[in-house]
């Protein structure tokens, strides 16, 4: 772990346009070579994209691979690299969305789906902006000594449990100006979650953007990263969303859903197609991994 640590600190120390050829053949090398996550990407694809033929969601899930090695080559910047020169690669789109509901003492819920451009531009935005988030530790003390260190780089981040659950969220949101960015878009089993469509398959979806949105007033502000052709990143905030939340958890988390998949639509190849997200699947319906 200690060399995988010192490779990405030299990676680091490369022009950026080189980091981003060594991801690029590390990429192409991974698809070929990740053989068990490639079969999850050719699921989702499959299911996602009944539209398109084979050779389409090949090329797509080659560049996806290229993307996840982008995000991996580029943790040796988040963790080591001047904050300025973080800073100089990520720019914000529509970000007085964000800024208005501050200003106005609005509690905040940061809308923020697992696109692979995500920790370039929340490592760029909580230099700006105190965060609360969810942690899941790791099973390595290393990595997780790391990844915690790296989360707390500008000591503007508060870090909740994922164990801690739904009340620990809560409390800290009553108390706290900063936003919560919340990432709910990966399956976390029966428990707490209830299935609406994402791309029109039933998907196992937690339900806590609009309970927690209910019980704090907290207004939701999608913010999507996305990797530009020259390998830097727009994190794009959208309005506040009105009327939400409702009566109905199962409608506004459709919502979500539907908003999440609009805008993997506009790039797929930056998605996280890798993790088997509709891995729990309604009783008696046989599984698709």
């Amino acid at each position: 772990m200690k060399f995988a640590f010192l490779m990405l600190y030299l990676i680091q120390l490369l022009p950026f346009a080189l980091i981003h050829k060594l991801a690029d053949a590390i990429g192409r090398l991974a698809y070929y070579a990740v053989v068990p996550r490639r079969k999850v990407g050719q699921i989702n694809l499959r299911l996602c994209y009944p539209e398109w033929d084979e050779a389409r969601r090949k090329a797509v899930l080659q560049r996806h691979f290229q993307h996840m090695a982008k995000l991996l080559c580029e943790y040796g910047l988040y963790w080591y690299a001047d904050a300025a020169r973080l800073k100089k690669l990520v720019r914000y789109q529509d970000k007085h969305y964000l800024d208005a509901a501050l200003a106005a003492g609005e509690k905040v819920i940061l809308l923020y789906p697992h696109f692979t451009a995500f920790e370039m531009a929340v490592y760029t935005l909580n230099q700006d902006v105190p965060l609360v988030s969810m942690y899941s530790h790791q099973k390595n003390r290393a990595m997780d000594e790391q990844i915690l260190k790296g989360r707390h780089r500008y000591h503007n981040v508060f870090l909740i449990g994922r164990n801690e659950g739904l009340r620990a969220i809560i409390k800290h949101l009553r108390k706290s100006d900063a936003p919560f960015l919340y990432l709910p878009d990966q399956d976390f089993g029966r428990n707490d979650s209830i299935f609406v469509d994402f791309f029109g398959i039933p998907t196992a979806t937690i339900a806590g953007l609009s309970r927690i949105a209910a019980m704090t007033g907290a207004k939701v502000i999608p913010a999507i990263p996305i990797r530009e052709a020259d390998n830097t990143v727009t994190l794009r905030f959208y309005p506040a969303w009105e009327n939400f939340p409702t009566a109905s958890v199962e409608d506004d988390t459709r919502r979500m859903n539907d908003f999440i998949e609009a805008r993997v639509r506009e790039h797929p190849e930056q998605y996280f197609w890798l993790h088997k997200r509709f891995k729990t699947r309604p009783e008696g319906e046989a599984g698709f991994y």
